[in-house]
């Protein structure tokens, strides 16, 4: 009875191998790839400026200098206020409080140095208008601010992101010509796409250095001319292509 039980399990199982075998060695095959880069890159012009400007005063007594300070920045922010920027426009970086050693005029060598305290208020002014730069550094100059630390011209989230896939759809297109060129140089022809990564987006900020050294007494009045110049939006893919 046993034989009689084993012999159709055989059987069955000789039949499935036959089914399934044939199915595996199907899915085997000779594809081949070929994998490029591409680079897509937009130059653009800013759309968003940023401006560090700062009130520094300094005192023996570190609560005159404090004061002193306070009613400064007080004067530049409102300033920055009348002439159309927001709260939201203008953010207190950084304030610091430390004390430095200044040589006295003095005429005789060996006299004592002074001791004063350097209060130091930075905010950091944000313009969606890039072409009055210019004008807000002079108004925060002419109101109390006697350091510009830099200006800087960047994107805005939503024109970066705009760019970014223009530069994504030219670094795609690359690519495919790419394969395609060499494709057609082995004597076939691209059919597919295996695999994508796409690589990190790049744009460098434009920055700008003032001198303040220009805001010496006596000089003449002039408008400060601010040029925004371009920035560069970088994206790159690599393709794996089945061919």
């Amino acid at each position: 009875m046993r034989n009689h039980i084993l012999t159709p399990m055989l059987a069955l199982i000789l039949v499935f191998s036959l089914i399934v075998l044939p199915v595996s060695a199907a899915t085997t095959s000779n594809e081949r790839m070929i994998h490029t880069q591409g680079t897509g890159t937009i130059t653009t012009t800013p759309d968003r400026v940023e401006i560090s400007v700062a009130v520094m005063t300094e005192h023996a007594d570190v609560k005159a200098a404090q004061q002193e300070n306070a009613v400064k920045m007080n004067t530049v922010m409102n300033a920055l206020k009348n002439a159309g920027l927001t709260s939201d426009d203008i953010k207190t970086t950084g304030y610091s409080i430390y004390q430095v050693t200044k040589d006295e005029d003095r005429i005789l060598p060996g006299d004592r140095r002074a001791q004063v305290y350097r209060v130091t208020n930075t905010l950091m002014i944000t313009l969606t208008d890039t072409t009055r730069a210019g004008e807000i550094i002079d108004i925060a100059i002419e109101s109390g601010a006697n350091n510009v630390n830099y200006i800087s011209f960047t994107l805005s989230d939503e024109k970066q992101a705009s760019l970014r896939a223009e530069a994504l759809q030219e670094a795609v297109a690359q690519s495919r010509a790419d394969a395609d060129v060499v494709a057609a140089s082995l004597g076939i022809s691209v059919r597919d796409v295996n695999e994508v990564t796409i690589g990190g987006g790049y744009y460098p900020p434009t920055s700008r250095m003032y001198d303040t050294m220009m805001l010496g007494a006596g000089m003449e009045k002039a408008a400060t001319p601010i040029e925004a110049g371009e920035v560069t939006v970088t994206a790159t893919v690599s393709i794996t292509y089945i061919c």
